[in-house]
Formats: C-alpha cells, structure tokens, sequence
C-alpha cells in the first residue's frame, strides 16, 4: 500500500497501483456515518492519490446556489484564515462546474476566461482540475484539485477524481434524504403531540403558547409567536414562546391595510428573507429578526389566526423542506385549535346546564318550601301571640328569612361561569349583574366612578361582590321590581375622610315595610318606591 501511494505521486500514468487506495477511499465512504468526516475523507484521499497539493470539496445549496460548506485539504488553519469567507459558488471556475455540470482541466487556470482571479491571501494556484460532484442529473457540489506535484493532470486523473466524486454525491444525496425524513417525522410526532395536549383541557391561552413552543422547537427558531386578529382589522402577538424572555413581543400589533397581512388575509403563507429590512414587516421588533415564516391557521377557510417562526438577525434561511413541513404542521395546529376549543365549550356547556339546574331546583323547590315553613311560622305566631312562644317563633322566622337570602345568593353565584372568569374587579361586578339578568327579567344598569381595577384591591373587592350578590337577591326577592342601578365608586371619602370604595343598588320595586337590619345597609329611602342598599369599605 505504501509503494502505490508513492507512485501516485509521480505522475499517475498508470492506474493500477492506485486501485487499492481508490477502493478504500470508496469504502471509507461507503461505510462512514458522518457526512461531514466522509466528505473531508474525499478531498484528502483525493489529493493523496492524485498526487496534488491542495483539494476542495464544496457543497452547493440546491434551492439557491453558492457553497454551504467548503472541505479543503493541504490548507494550514493560517492560510484559511488569510482566505476568509467562502466562495459564491456561482462565479469562476467553481461556478462553471456547477452550471456547465462537467469536468474542467487546465495547465494554468490564470489563463482560462472563466477564472474570476483569487482574492487576497489565497496560496497561488496554476494547475487545476476540477469535477461535478453529481448524481442523476443533480449537481450537488464540486470536486476540485490544484497544483499536481509532477507533470500535468491527465485523463486517468479526472476518471479517479470522477469516481470519488460520484461517491461524494451519493453520500450526500443519502444524508439529505435521511435528513428530510427524519425532519418529517419529527414534525409529524410534533403535531400529533400538540393535538393530544390541545385536546386534555388546555384553556385558550396555554393552547397558544403551546402551539407557538412545539412549533419554535421544531422549525428551530429563535420564536415562535402567535397573532390573532383584531377588532380594527389588524393582528395582535398574543402567544409567544422564545429562546430567551419574550419580553415585548407580547402585544405587538399588525396594522391594518400592512401588505403582510393582505397576504395572510388571503389565506397565502408569508416567507421573509430577512425581516429587519423587508419592507413588507412593520412592526418594531422587526429588527431584531432574520428569516422568518407566517404562516396562516385557518378554519373552514376563516383566517383564526397566524403562526409565525422567526430565527435570528442572519440566521440560516428557510429551506423548501421547511417552509413545507411548517405550512402542514399550521395546518395541523388549526384543525386542533378549533377542535379543543369545541371540546371546552361543549364542556362549558355541560356545567352551566347543570348550574341552571341546581338553581332552579334550588329555586323551585327549596325556595318555595322555605317560605311555605315561613308562612305557617307567622300564622302560628299569630295564634300564640302574648303566651310567650310568639318571640321564640319570631326568631326562627327571621332565621328563615336569613336563609332564603342566602340561597338566593347563592343562585345568583350559579349563574356566573365557573372558569375564565374575569380577574378584574369591573369585569367581575359585570359579570355579576349579567349573570342576575337571567333570573330578574333584565339587565341592570351598571356605571363605574374612578379607576376601579386600580384603586380596589383584592380584599375589598372580594367583599364588595359578596356584598352586590347579597343585593340583586334581595332585590330578586321583592316583587315589582323593574330596574336596578349598580354604582361602584373607587373614589369615594368616608367617614373619617378616608380614601374607599362604595357600592350603592338602587331598585324601583315597593318600599319593604318596617325597619331594616343595620348590618343589610338597606334603607327606605323618602319616595314611597324605590330601596337603596349602601356598601362601603376602605380601599
């Protein structure tokens, strides 16, 4: 073996000494699983057995030209250093291997036209010979040597260096078709595994975020977020999922009429090449981004929302493989979107029919029960009145009347939502007034005064709620009412001249006879209609 490699250096004029060397390299390739270590196996094997001192091996990006990766041999680390970046690919000799698609071979490469000239730190060449590096009509890189140590390249070298570089071609024509089939299963397991979460009860927003992770992850991303439209007729970020924190990006809005969003209006996916300068992104966290994918989740061909997948400011492009993969796992993610939240409505649904049922139960039957015991009580009452058993009876009326106050309450409380409720304090008292409009007939009127969600805090507006439930029952409890005035004032001074919140419910219906408890708030007012029931608290 080692006289065949030293006669590989003296010329090569005669094949078969060089036979065993060649049919280990071809074997190294053959059974080398990594592609990076086979190809830079090529190029050494090359030069060895031609007997040259420099290789190269460059690998072309199918979809938009140029090298991705260059493996030299016979370069010291200085010297690459001095040479710099990679060539295009597309001009010079290099590129004429690819577009021409066969062998090149000259004494000295200065003096052929389509040499485009070395650029500055690069070792001098003269001789050159050069190969496609392609496989069924698909060029996929180029094979090429400099300098042979003695005489001229011949015939017999570009057939070994064509050999090798068929070699090359379909080590990486497998390494790509491997690799897009696992990139395919991945983002199929991907989907599948989205759907499942989706599909166990994640609420609305959790349901974003995980699409706009998984989809991050597998698209290799530096985000992934998810826009929804607004009533303006824009997008809103309403789900992100980042490298790092997500920071602003939260609430970032497309504005209406944006030449990106006409195009996700109209159901067609957006693809960016660089989005801090296209002129198509407007939005101020553009800058920070690179390449970038928008793709469109769409239901019965109604546009639900966009998931879009940017990488870095000059990160790696987007690949066809890519760009197909996201689109379908968009696609997926829709359809599960859709169908989780069907699943939580129908779920949603299932609770209140059942909360209506207790209250009505509760109303129907409890209710009624409790005032028929009520109503025999005060006859009973009547009839024993100045025997002493009248105070007795007197105090478990008034027990029962305390009692039905509170269930009434309580049927007022099943009327609300149980889940994604709101958490604001002025969503909670609307919440509240529209939930008793199902038992009053209407709807009360309902005005805020001050900064409530600002001003109130947690405890007090916790009592303020028990305190407007309390209300609308005893409201709901008196007959002819009509309408009810809701008024929360975060502003109000109390006694003291301190800084609190009021409540005041004012209905229409019969002034209730007699004195009110204290502790009810309630008063008769000075009209002969109308009561008034006061809350306040500090803040």
């Amino acid at each position: 073996m080692k006289r065949a490699r030293t006669r590989s250096g003296s010329g090569g004029a005669d094949s078969g000494p060089r036979l065993p060397l060649l049919l280990e390299a071809v074997l190294g390739i053959g059974t080398d699983l990594e592609l990076r270590s086979g190809l830079q196996h090529v190029v050494d094997t090359a030069t060895e057995l031609i007997g040259t001192r420099y290789g190269a091996l460059g690998v072309v990006d199918l979809e938009r030209g140029g090298l991705t990766e260059l493996f030299t041999s016979g370069m010291s680390d200085t010297e690459r250093h001095r040479v710099g970046r990679l060539p295009d690919g597309h001009t010079g000799l290099l590129g004429a291997l690819v577009d021409e698609a066969a062998p090149i071979r000259l004494d000295d490469l200065t003096t052929d036209p389509r040499s485009c000239g070395m650029p500055p730190g690069h070792p001098r060449m003269r001789s050159f010979l050069g190969v496609p590096v392609e496989l069924d009509g698909e060029v996929f890189g180029n094979l090429y040597l400099t300098e042979k140590r003695t005489g001229s390249f011949t015939e017999q070298d570009q057939s070994l260096l064509r050999v090798l570089a068929a070699q090359a071609a379909g080590a990486i024509g497998t390494a790509r078709l491997y690799g897009t089939a696992r990139q395919r299963e991945r983002w199929i397991e991907g989907a599948a595994a989205v759907t499942t979460a989706l599909l166990t009860g994640r609420n609305a927003v959790d349901a974003l975020v995980t699409v706009a992770e998984s989809a991050r992850v597998l698209a290799d991303a530096f985000a992934g977020v998810v826009l929804q439209p607004t009533e303006e007729g824009g997008m809103e970020i309403v789900a992100a999922s980042t490298v790092d924190d997500p920071g602003d990006i939260v609430g970032t809005t497309i504005e209406p009429g944006s030449p990106v969003l006409v195009q996700l209006l109209g159901g067609e996916p957006v693809f960016i090449e660089d989005s801090s300068t296209d002129p198509r992104m407007t939005t101020h966290v553009r800058s920070r981004f690179g390449p970038s994918m928008m793709l469109p989740l769409q239901s019965g061909g109604k546009l639900i929302g966009t998931l879009a997948l940017p990488r870095r400011r000059g990160g790696r492009p987007y690949r066809g493989v890519d760009r197909l993969l996201a689109t379908q796992f968009a696609s997926q993610a829709a359809l599960a979107l859709v169908l989780a939240d069907s699943q939580h409505d129908r779920e949603q649904l299932a609770v209140f029919e059942d909360r209506d049922r207790i209250a009505r139960d509760l109303h129907d039957l409890v209710v009624q029960r409790l005032f028929a015991t009520e109503m025999m009580l005060e006859s009973t009452r009547r009839r024993v009145a100045g025997t002493g058993l009248d105070e007795l009876i007197g105090r478990a009326v008034d027990e029962l009347d305390s009692t039905i106050q509170e269930v009434r309450t309580t049927i007022f409380a099943l009327q609300q939502p149980p889940a994604d409720g709101p958490t604001s304090v002025r969503g909670k008292v609307l919440r509240e007034t529209g939930g008793a409009a199902v038992l009053l007939g209407f709807r009360p009127s309902v005005r805020f005064t001050g900064p409530v969600d600002t001003l109130v805090g947690e405890p007090a507006g916790q009592e303020l709620l028990g305190a407007l439930r309390g209300a609308l029952a005893a409201a709901h409890r008196r007959t002819g009412v009509t309408s009810i005035e809701v008024e929360v004032d975060a502003t109000a001074r109390l006694a003291g001249d301190r800084d609190g919140v009021r409540l005041t419910v004012r209905d229409d219906g019969p002034r209730d006879d007699g004195p009110r408890d204290d502790a009810s708030g309630e008063d008769g007012g000075d009209g002969a209609r109308g009561t008034t029931v006061t809350w306040e608290a500090p803040r």
